[in-house]
């Protein structure tokens, strides 16, 4: 009670009640000459009834109006309020663009003309800008709010700012309608042009750019979900050409991406009913001709037959986040397989790069590495050089703590990623893996490109670091090697890479060609 008579509606109850005592006692004072005339025709009690349903009606009545003049205040502002929440719903509060949910209530219909003869169109554009996060480590996060702010400036140039929208992160979508569709290039184009300029941050002036993929409507959808499902289809096969690129929709790119999602399907299964197995190619010491090791090649083949290529599954295992599962899966299977070979063969197993961002990747390696009973000193775990720059204190770390446990380290793809020199300077490692677009002999037989392999092999000489040549495939090329003093060769001349059930068959037919290749030179 005390709650109420603090709010307004209470206070203006007291207050009409104070009136009204004062307005009763007013009443009853002039009561006499106000119901004179009905004294002769009533009692005088009469008087006193009348007065207070005066009292009390004149009180309720002025109370009623001004409880509907405050419920419409009331009202309105409740109304402002819904206006402000769904606006702050339907918009990004950083670019003050509509969102997705705007997008989700978007009529693509609305676009009719109705005294055009002509048919209304419409082609969405999804955008997805290339570059934005080195520039926002750059600048910073409020640096990158002020790029954002800037680029959707620029798209509401090219359309109606109510037809841009800002979908999450760096992802936009421009909707034009009316647009020819001998233009849509042309104006894919000027987005990615306008959005390339320069941006001034600070004291700092930006560049970034911008993929694009479009789809039109109604010609490719009815819906506008299915309109910008294409346009997106469009811009991830944008993406994979290169940096600003624009692609129109296809249905080609539909049938990848549905060959995609079935192979990300049979993927899942594959792994858990663990089809995928390791083969094993040989590593063979230069010197003496004889089997030092084997590299763990990863081979998936399916029910009809079809062999998938690792540069295939392995990007679809790291992007759905199935390589930590996977990983582990083959290294055991590969460990448990390597404690069969003769103790002096070495087990060289590869590393992809997002598995380099794990920081309990040792401690995942050693585990599989106890449970087996396999000797880390008989491991060697292969990174590439790109693998090293997504976050080189973590990629430090890992390697040290291989290195510590008695796990060799080889840098793979040597020469074909980024700063070589600095990788050797910083990281510890056993083994530099030639990358086997060196052993082209094309190229070998160049003579600048010659001089460029030979400075690699002196470089890793000086560092006492052992080289392994890749894709040895003749013994023109084994030759070559030899005289440069290469340590380890590996290609199809010594063998292609073969299930488990091989490599103790494999082993002692090499041991009997070196035999009879050492008889032949007595």
């Amino acid at each position: 009670m005390h709650a109420f008579f603090e709010s307004k509606a209470g206070k203006q109850l007291a207050a009409l009640l104070c009136g009204a005592v004062v307005l009763w006692i007013v009443g009853y004072v002039w009561h006499v000459s106000i119901f004179y005339g009905l004294r002769n025709i009533s009692d005088a009690s009469v008087d006193f009834v009348f007065l207070n349903l005066i009292v009390v009606g004149a009180v309720s009545s002025s109370y009623s109006l001004l409880r509907i003049l405050e419920l419409r205040k009331e009202m309105q502002r409740q109304e402002e309020l819904a206006k402000q929440a769904h606006w702050i719903a339907t918009h990004d509060h950083l670019t003050r663009l509509p969102n997705r949910y705007a997008l989700e209530k978007f009529e693509l219909a609305q676009s009719t003309d109705a005294d055009s003869q002509e048919p209304s169109t419409a082609t969405v554009f999804s955008l997805d800008l290339d570059g934005f996060k080195k520039v926002n480590d750059l600048v910073g996060h409020q640096g990158g709010d002020r790029l954002l702010q800037e680029v959707s400036k620029r798209l509401s140039q090219f359309a109606d700012p109510a037809s841009v929208f800002r979908l999450g992160g760096d992802e936009f979508l421009v909707i034009a309608r009316g647009l020819a569709a001998q233009k849509d290039e042309k104006f894919a184009r000027l987005l990615i042009q306008a959005i390339s300029q320069p941006i001034q941050v600070g004291a700092i002036s930006c560049q970034v750019g911008a993929s694009v993929g479009y789809a039109r409507w109604p010609e490719q959808g009815l819906a506008l979900e299915d309109v910008c499902h294409r346009s997106d289809i469009a811009l991830y096969e944008a993406k994979a050409v290169g940096a600003s690129n624009a692609l129109q929709f296809s249905e080609e790119m539909q049938r990848k991406v549905t060959d995609r999602a079935r192979l990300e399907d049979e993927l899942r299964r594959a792994i858990a009913e663990c089809r995928i197995r390791s083969f094993y190619q040989p590593l063979i010491d230069l010197r003496s001709g004889e089997v030092c090791g084997f590299e763990a090649l990863a081979r998936w083949t399916l029910d009809n037959g079809e062999q998938i290529s690792p540069q295939i599954f392995i990007p679809i295992a790291e992007e759905t986040g199935l390589m930590t599962e996977l990983f582990q899966q083959l290294l055991r299977t590969a460990c448990e397989d390597a404690k069969l070979w003769p103790d002096q063969i070495s087990l060289s197993f590869n590393v992809s790069a997002i598995q380099m961002d794990d920081r309990l990747l040792a401690t995942r390696i050693l585990k599989v590495l106890k449970e087996v009973g396999f000797s880390p000193s008989r491991l060697e775990v292969e990174i590439t050089e790109n693998a090293l720059i997504r976050d080189p204190n973590l990629a430090a770390s890992v390697v040290d703590d291989l290195h510590c446990a008695g796990i060799q380290i080889a840098l793979d793809d040597f020469g074909t990623g980024y700063s070589s020199l600095a990788q050797l300077a910083r990281y510890q490692f056993d083994k530099i893996k030639i990358d086997k677009s060196f052993v082209d002999p094309a190229r070998i037989s160049d003579e600048r490109h010659e001089k460029i392999l030979q400075a690699l092999l002196l470089m890793s000489r000086g560092l006492d670091v052992k080289t392994t040549v890749e894709g040895i495939e003749n013994y023109t090329q084994l030759a070559y090697f030899l005289r440069e003093g290469c340590d380890i060769g590996q290609g199809y001349l010594f063998g292609k890479a073969m299930p488990a059930s091989e490599v103790i068959p494999y082993l002692r037919n090499r041991k009997s060609v070196l035999k009879a290749q050492a008889f032949q030179a007595s």
